[in-house]
């Protein structure tokens, strides 16, 4: 049984038969049509984003299987929220806010890849890389949101697979966006200013020589008085 492998690189959901993929399977004689169905029906979650294919063929058959590769999950989470990059900073500067919604969206494009047995754990999974990038879910830290998590608050949402987030929430998720930044400014200034009142006072020997340093003389009168010793002799 002889096996071929093929790899491309298909629009999420829009794999078509162009000139690309008529060059890769042509040779091969299979029913490309029903190829490009399931590669459509695989890719679907990633519209708008290139996904890497493998298609193997058993060229005696004309079977095929297909192995979906996924694009990392950052950069997942960075389509998800329309951002360029993650946070440099994490800990004190938060540049995004998803619904747990959003997270099982893209813990179900990731599934296949990550080492984990079900959806709740590829959701675990996915809140830590959030962490990392300075992104909270549902207004709240990593840490946080998984213990929720674990006490079954999201069970509901994880086993219905809901990906889709109502216009009210999302209203919801920017607010508590707004909110979290304005919370770690404000930690920020007065962490700022318990550093200025640590600063410690000028002892009294520093108050002498900074004394000594404004009674030093001038050159003019260092001048005079060289002067008047060179009169004496």
């Amino acid at each position: 049984m002889s096996k071929e492998k093929v790899e491309v690189l298909v629009e999420g959901g829009k794999a078509s038969a162009g000139a690309t993929m008529g060059k890769a399977l042509g040779p091969l004689q299979v029913n490309m049509q029903l190829i490009l169905q399931e590669i459509n029906k695989r890719t679907a979650d990633f519209k708008g984003m290139k996904v890497p294919v493998k298609i193997i063929v058993d060229t005696e058959t004309k079977e095929f299987e297909l192995e979906i590769g996924t694009p990392p999950t950052s950069e997942l989470i960075k389509k998800e929220l329309n951002l360029q990059k993650g946070s440099g900073k994490a800990s004190i500067d938060k540049v995004g806010n998803l619904a747990i919604e959003q997270i099982i969206k893209i813990s179900k494009m990731k599934q296949e890849s990550l080492l984990v047995n079900n959806l709740k754990s590829a959701v675990k999974t996915v809140i830590g890389t959030c962490g990392v990038m300075g992104i909270l879910v549902e207004g709240k830290e990593p840490q946080e949101i998984n213990k929720e998590i674990d006490s079954g608050k999201y069970d509901k949402e994880i086993k219905e697979e809901r990906t889709e987030v109502s216009e009210e929430k999302k209203k919801e998720i920017k607010e508590e966006l707004e909110e979290a930044k304005k919370e770690l400014e404000k930690e920020a200034a007065e962490l700022e200013k318990e550093k200025e009142e640590e600063k410690p006072a000028e002892t009294p020997a520093e108050e002498k020589k900074e004394g000594e340093k404004a009674e030093e003389k001038k050159p003019e009168d260092k001048k005079e008085e060289i002067k008047k010793e060179e009169k004496k002799k």
